[in-house]
């Protein structure tokens, strides 16, 4: 039950909110101190007040998500840097130097991840929605660009919502067009979006990626294989790279991780075969809860 429903025999906070926000000018009402705490951004932003914030940014994504609806997802993680196969010209034109231009190669070499997103999310949108009920699989992406764009793009071109969890960077990072407006949501805590990526997770996709991609990856490894979260497919997309990137085997060798570890993960190359391990696993699973 929301606010818009529920009888409260209080006058709303908004309503009480207006009206403490236009005193009538004295020494103490133009004071800060003044202020409602909730109105008071020069008291939120104090480092005393951190734990308070954080429950803003658990709160504030979780009941809008709930609001909408959205009983489960279908993350994506990936580069922002992989180009889309529109941008591959523009991309290889800004090469200058040999070096620059074999890396360049390499991210156009993945330019096909791109539309793998796409249509794996496209795929993932099309999931019948129940009638007025809950939507699973919704797609659920970083809201930046590249694969994240992707992501969003196939989820636009299927008709149906798409979340998107852009976090505060020194150089701003606008959400890319496709994100659904009213789930496009902003964080300052990592850890924060972090939870918000899993909570509803029902399956993740993983593709190429630096730094950001493997903290996500490697942190959902983890919760899986010490049982914190419930196993869900978790799709590594393109083997050979995650094989240059990641010696899996070597830490099962070393006897750091089981040798049944690396068993949490699948690697896949398309999107149709991705979906088809979605598929299967989310059959077997009503079967063996049935």
């Amino acid at each position: 039950m929301n606010d818009k429903t529920r009888h409260s025999a209080f006058n709303p906070a908004s309503r009480e909110a207006d009206f403490a926000a236009q005193p009538t000018p004295t020494a103490q009402t133009e004071h800060p101190a003044y202020r409602l705490a909730f109105q008071d951004n020069d008291f939120l932003l104090r480092e005393e007040l951190r734990p308070v914030r954080f429950q803003l940014e658990l709160l504030k994504p979780e009941l809008l998500l709930s609001e909408a609806g959205i009983s489960s997802t279908f993350v994506f993680y990936g580069s922002a840097r992989i180009p889309s196969p529109e941008q591959v010209d523009e991309l290889r034109a800004s090469a200058t130097t040999p070096e620059r231009k074999k890396v360049v190669e390499r991210l156009v070499a993945k330019a096909r991840y791109y539309e793998e997103a796409r249509k794996l999310a496209y795929l993932a949108s099309c999931v019948d929605c129940r009638l007025g009920g809950p939507r699973d699989y919704v797609v659920c992406s970083g809201g930046g660009p590249s694969i994240m764009e992707a992501a969003n793009r196939g989820a636009h071109e299927a008709g149906a919502p798409s979340v998107g969890l852009n976090i505060v960077l020194p150089h701003e990072q606008l959400p890319n067009a496709y994100v659904t407006p009213g789930l496009s949501f902003q964080f300052h805590y990592f850890a924060l979006r972090k939870l918000h990526f899993l909570m509803r997770a029902r399956a993740v996709a993983v593709f190429p990626g630096g730094f950001g991609t493997l903290d996500e990856l490697f942190e959902l490894l983890t919760l899986v294989q010490t049982t914190k979260m419930a196993p869900v497919p978790i799709l590594l997309f393109g083997r050979e790279f995650w094989n240059r990137v990641v010696n899996f085997d070597a830490l099962a060798e070393e006897g750091v991780i089981a040798p049944e570890d690396p068993g949490i993960f699948h690697f896949v190359e398309t999107a149709d075969e991705a979906w088809r391990y979605v598929s299967d696993f989310a059959e077997q699973a009503s079967n063996a809860d049935g």
